[in-house]
């Protein structure tokens, strides 16, 4: 017979190891390109010692003359506290005695729960990693009621539960996402508070405990990792506004001029839908395009046996051209499912006919060498 217990065992012994890889390897290919590991955690934070420049006791010499004196490592270190990732999924007692005496029916149900969790989750982490980690999905260009237009609706997705911020004052607080039309960038909002231009839309309860994503790290000014970019440039990308039409040539130039200035090298492109496919015209004019297969199953087009795949979150216009070993997920542990005093997952929501049980992890993402990263935008999209 299902019980809550069955279920406690079920999503403990079966359902954590496969989830934890769909999120790690599935969610996206830039994730899935990037270290995971629990190194460099020191309780609530992650502190990440990093080699600047090269070592300066190297030199020539005479036969019999003075030996280069001894230069040493340059060190900084990075640091930044973990951010806390949830996902949740709900079961009603009343699914759970429907279902007591048909195990396959309670396995079904389970599936589509978690199948839910993987895809909402996946949805949200890989938006992170192009966020800046405020946690702000869209700024608002005009408003008509709780009809809104935005500067891009890319982050959205009906269902969704938003906050709304006037600078850092929230003026509304979960809200609903009722509808959204991604080719003129407008959506609709549940509820009935009046808003603004420039009002922006956050994650509900994520303003700025979000991952530090590729929208951190591409600025020129400010802090990041707890240092100032002004006193430290290595912390500071390269970064060409304007690029026009894609050509090999302009990429190339680009991927030349980081790994020339870093001593890095370009191993993994991200773009736009729009930019892939300029990229593909350009590519094809004079010569065949090809792919390259990838960990977590994608496929990528091969551009000098580097991988450009496009992503739904990258920016419109935008290419970021990336060193996947300069980055690493610093995690306390991989997802687990977080248990009450008495080892329970499933928890009676109180009040409520309704069970909950929660997926967890403390993580965040650094770039230990922002300088050996770059990013085209300004492209013209096909």
């Amino acid at each position: 017979m299902v019980t809550t217990s069955t279920a406690d065992s079920v999503l403990k012994s079966y359902y954590l190891g496969v989830v934890s890889e769909q999120l790690d390897q599935a969610a996206n290919p830039l994730l899935a390109a990037i270290r995971k590991t629990t190194s460099d955690v020191w309780g609530r934070d992650v502190r990440k010692a990093v080699r600047i420049g090269v070592n300066g006791g190297v030199g020539a010499g005479t036969e019999e003359g003075a030996l280069p004196k001894a230069g040493g490592n340059r060190y900084g270190q990075l640091v930044a506290t973990l951010k806390n990732l949830y996902g949740t999924i709900e079961i009603s007692d009343k699914a759970i005695r429907a279902s007591a005496s048909n195990e396959g029916a309670f396995v079904n149900l389970l599936n589509d729960e978690m199948e839910g969790l993987v895809k909402s989750s996946s949805y949200n982490f890989g938006r992170m990693l192009f966020g800046d980690g405020t946690g702000t999905l869209a700024t608002v260009s005009s408003a008509s009621g709780t009809t809104l237009t935005l500067d891009s609706a890319i982050n959205l997705a009906v269902g969704m539960t938003v906050d709304v911020y006037s600078g850092e004052t929230c003026k509304a607080e979960a809200v609903s996402v009722t509808e959204v039309d991604y080719e003129n960038g407008n959506v609709t909002l549940g509820g009935g508070t009046e808003y603004a231009k420039d009002d922006i839309l956050v994650m509900q309860n994520s303003y700025g405990l979000e991952l530090t994503g590729l929208g951190a790290i591409f600025k020129s000014t400010g802090k990041i990792y707890g240092l100032d970019r002004t006193q430290n440039p290595w912390l500071i990308p390269y970064m060409k506004s304007g690029v026009g039409s894609i050509s090999e040539a302009v990429l190339q130039k680009a991927i030349d001029s980081i790994e020339q200035r870093s001593g890095g090298r370009i191993n993994f492109i991200v773009c736009s839908y729009g930019v892939r496919r300029a990229l593909i015209n350009a590519l094809s004019a004079y010569r065949k395009t090809d792919s390259l297969d990838l960990e977590g199953g994608y496929h990528a087009i091969n551009f000098n046996s580097v991988p450009v795949v496009a992503d739904r979150f990258c920016p419109a216009g935008t290419m970021y051209l990336l060193n996947t070993e300069d980055f690493g997920l610093h995690q306390l542990c991989d997802w687990q499912w977080l248990e009450g005093e008495d080892g329970k997952i499933l928890k009676q929501v109180a009040g409520k006919p309704v069970y909950t049980a929660t997926l967890v992890k403390y993580a965040e993402l650094l770039c230990y060498r922002p300088c050996g990263q770059g990013m085209l935008s300004g492209i013209t999209e096909s």
